[in-house]
């Protein structure tokens, strides 16, 4: 039986990882950046021009949108340490998409770096 590390490391066999250090050009190059962690997760802090698109919603929500359906699209995605987006990675390959990376280390790794995070202002009572 495998476990889940069993399957990301499989996965990662599989997908175009990058560094930390080379996501600021693979974004940059990026049609679409997508945050695969929790809503909570996201809202919490993100890499700036992230989209939210849950791990659990992520190939359904590619399925229905049609500004996501195109396969060439450029795809950036990351996780909080680099699992989640390792498996979702696998799984849009499967669906036909041609061009998708995961970042290694995750906004962990982001955010370790000292790289901008965006987080939402709370508005002030003053």
């Amino acid at each position: 039986m495998k476990s889940a590390h069993d399957l990301v490391t499989e996965a990662r066999t599989q997908i175009h990882e990058v560094s930390v250090e080379e996501a600021d050009v693979a974004i940059r190059d990026a049609d679409v950046l997508i945050d695969v962690r929790e809503s909570d997760e996201f809202a919490a802090g993100h890499i700036p021009g992230a989209m939210s698109i849950p791990r659990g919603l992520l190939e359904f929500k590619l399925s229905s949108a049609p500004e996501l359906a195109a396969r060439d699209l450029k795809l950036v995605l990351y996780c909080k340490s680099g699992g989640r987006s390792c498996l979702a990675a696998s799984s849009l390959q499967q669906m036909g998409y041609l061009n998708v990376q995961s970042i290694n280390g995750g906004f962990d790794g982001w955010n370790d770096a000292g790289k901008p995070v965006a987080s939402p202002s709370v508005p002030s009572f003053d």
